[in-house]
């Protein structure tokens, strides 16, 4: 979220929930606390990080079951049916025909936020959260902590060492790929966020793109995502049924997930990535760098060489509470954290009473799978039916 400068307020505004960010998680939330009757202030920009953290034309891998509607009314097939599209319409989902579902979501469920940026968030002796927004002070005895990926980019420290300053950027910093036209580009990465990537840079009219990756290339191969929404359902009614498994049990599942999301990549953006000028490099690392007439000269262990202008970094994210700008200091010092995670309870909330997280925050105590936008509905009801009864 984008911070705001401090501005000395006379009076606070009250609220029993503050709820920051304003993507799925924290509109599938307000919509959720509207409909049973309590309170909140929403922060963020509606959807900032798919907005200008993902590229257009990008294509989703989930199907319409994933929607943000809790009370499973306004669903994304509520949505293609109100627009006389059918599944074999809009399938696969479209970035942009996501954006224009969330819109139509909100609208229709009366959820807008109320400012756009927050300020260090404290927590003050009676136990209530202060903070500035836009200028105005807020008083809130909850907060809920849903914000995106943007802070939790993995830059690999022995790959970017390898790289000269400026010669790179992560996927969530470019999206706009006009930028690569007639030019060579190295792609770090070896998932669908890489591919995807390569193919979107292709059909923008690149030269060259390399995809170099540690590992054998993912098969295209359909995602079998089935088994997830049962899970969910499962985590609703007995909350604490992941961290109650043994560390065995919890890699098993984690893994199976991941096999799904990274271990595969999608059939249809295979004939997209069928070009000449497209090349996969796999089980490969990088060895060596040097500028040569402003190129990178870059060295792979098998020693091919490739000439590339640009670098773009397709590593994922790695979340840690740390990289959170707007919790100040004092309120750090109070979240237990293990692996840089805020330890949860079943209802998602810290060890900070009042303090919940969710999204990726959540995965350590709750799965992988609650870095996607399958749990938002799951997230919604554990928190705001929490809320509600404090």
């Amino acid at each position: 979220m984008e911070q705001c400068s401090i501005v000395i307020a006379t009076s606070a505004r009250e609220t029993p929930v503050l709820i920051l960010g304003a993507g799925p998680f924290g509109l599938s939330l307000a919509a959720y606390l509207r409909d049973i009757g309590v309170d909140f202030i929403l922060a963020g920009r509606p959807m900032s990080f798919w907005r200008e953290h993902m590229p257009s034309g990008m294509l989703l891998r989930s199907g319409l079951g994933w929607h943000l509607d809790a009370q499973g009314e306004a669903t994304l097939e509520a949505y293609v049916g109100d627009a006389g599209l059918t599944e074999a319409d809009v399938m696969p989902l479209s970035r942009d025909r996501y954006l224009d579902y969330v819109a139509w979501f909100s609208e229709r469920k009366g959820v807008t936020p109320d400012i756009a940026a927050v300020e260090a968030l404290t927590l003050t002796e009676d136990g209530r959260f202060s903070m500035l927004a836009d200028g105005d002070a807020i008083s809130a005895r909850n907060v809920v902590v849903a914000t995106g990926f943007r802070e939790h980019a993995n830059l690999p420290p022995d790959v970017i060492s390898l790289l000269p300053e400026g010669s790179y950027g992560h996927t969530c910093d470019v999206v706009d790929f006009a930028r690569y036209r007639d030019r060579s580009v190295l792609i770090v990465g070896g998932r669908q966020s890489a591919f995807e990537s390569a193919a979107l840079i292709a059909e923008a009219g690149a030269s060259e793109v390399h995809v170099v990756h540690r590992h054998d290339t993912p098969q295209f191969v359909a995602s079998d995502w089935s088994w997830v929404e049962p899970l969910m359902q499962r985590t609703e009614r007995e909350p604490g049924w992941y961290r109650s498994l043994s560390d065995e049990q919890r890699t098993e599942l984690n893994g199976r997930f991941w096999a799904e999301g990274r271990r595969k990549l999608e059939p249809w953006l295979a004939p997209r990535l069928d070009r000449s000028n497209v090349h996969s490099w796999p089980n490969e690392r990088l060895q060596a760098t040097e500028g040569q007439d402003h190129r990178l000269q870059v060295v792979l262990s098998s020693g091919a060489e490739i000439a590339a202008d640009d670098v773009l970094l397709a590593t994922g994210y790695s979340f840690d509470l740390r990289n959170l700008p707007f919790l100040a200091d004092d309120l750090h010092s109070r979240v237990e954290t293990r692996n840089g995670f805020p330890a949860l309870d079943t209802a998602m909330q810290s060890s900070v009473e009042g303090l919940y997280f969710t999204s990726m925050a959540a995965t350590q105590d709750f799965g992988a799978f609650f870095a996607f936008t399958v749990s938002v509905r799951c997230s919604s009801r554990l928190i705001g039916d929490s809320i509600l009864i404090r």
